[in-house]
């Protein structure tokens, strides 16, 4: 709604990754520049790990946009909670390696005659996993034991981990031994910087013809910074929230009191847990009277919120009315063609 409001092309804090939108702060270009040390070696493993929101697969989408499909066939899985049996299954899926069994050798020598006919075609093939935390030891070393394929001494495969935190302590067991040795590189994504997220903002605005049209205030871009600690996902969800509502406020400039009432929303319209929200007929706890305030605030604020969007739908229809009514008496229309494209 804000987008046709602001004179927008398309909404630019949606929290799909986009590469389109991709913002280089200084850690995602080292990020990047880490993952293209990675492909210059052409062999070993490259960890990237990042927490939840900070940009690691709109990172992996910018990586792939910039990749030469004449020299490199790379592929993506996310779904990570596997057993080690099917891991080789999931990698043929995401290259797309037509083989009609279940059969743990035969998938293996299927994907090892993918790599071949690849490399006979001049090209090295990658594989990202995404959220690698999630992944067993077993499959870890499944994708350590593929990486040994070659020709003449030439990998075939190469693989680029990018997880949680957390991963790290994964990667670092004892049994993980071998696969360690093969790590090239390994960097840890953080947060932007107060000055990198006002970045962000504007660049994701100036994507979609953005003209200073609602003006930002310094301290509104402090506030949203102080919110979101520079987590690019916090950050979307954030903005995304403060542009609907300077929109329905039809408000110029966005300052901190706004980002402050916006912030204020979010927290009034959080959803109870079922053990605050449980009667206590039903052995839960009862509802406490702040809690009930809250939902109740939360309740006038989505009435306001839908009060607002009524008044704009109803404007919107009454000036398609008047519209239709002009472009009818123009062209000589007929009065019940009038009603027809009315009711339509």
């Amino acid at each position: 709604m804000y987008e046709e409001f602001y004179g927008l092309t398309a909404n630019p804090f949606r929290l799909t990754p986009d590469s389109k939108f991709f913002y280089g702060s200084e850690g995602h270009r080292k990020a990047m520049s880490y993952l293209k040390y990675g492909l210059y070696q052409g062999e070993g493993f490259i960890v990237i790990t990042g927490g939840v929101g900070t940009g690691k697969s709109t990172l992996v989408g910018q990586l792939f946009s910039e990749l030469d499909g004449n020299d490199i066939v790379a592929a993506q899985i996310g779904t990570t909670q596997v057993d080690a049996d099917d891991c080789i299954r999931l990698i043929c899926n995401a290259f797309e390696i037509d083989v009609d069994t279940r059969d743990k050798a035969d998938l293996i020598s299927a994907f090892e005659e993918f790599l071949i006919e690849q490399n006979q075609m001049g090209k090295r093939v990658l594989l990202v996993v995404d959220e690698a935390q999630n992944m067993p030891l077993r499959a870890l070393e499944e994708l350590r034991m593929l990486s040994n394929f070659n020709v003449g001494g030439q990998p075939l495969f190469q693989s680029f981990l990018l997880g949680q935190p957390q991963f790290l302590q994964t990667v670092g067991h004892k049994d993980l031994a071998q696969l360690q040795q093969r790590i090239i590189a390994s960097y840890k994504l953080a947060s932007m910087s107060t000055e990198e997220t006002e970045e962000y903002i504007k660049h994701r605005l100036e994507m979609v013809g953005w003209q200073n049209y609602p003006a930002f205030a310094p301290e509104a871009f402090a506030r949203i910074y102080e919110k979101t600690k520079g987590v690019p996902r916090l950050i979307n969800t954030l903005a995304n929230r403060i542009m609907l509502f300077a929109a329905l406020e039809e408000a110029s400039q966005v300052d901190r009191e706004m980002v402050e009432t916006v912030i204020e929303d979010q927290k009034n319209e959080e959803v109870p847990t079922e053990e605050e929200a449980a009667p206590a007929a039903s052995g839960g706890a009862p509802i406490s009277n702040d809690r009930l305030a809250k939902i109740e605030r939360a309740v006038t604020v989505i009435a306001r919120r839908l009060e607002k969007l009524e008044d704009r739908v109803t404007e919107h229809d009454e000036a398609v009315h008047e519209l239709i009514d002009l472009a009818m008496k123009a062209y000589g229309g007929e009065e019940e063609d009038v009603v027809q494209l009315k009711q339509a």
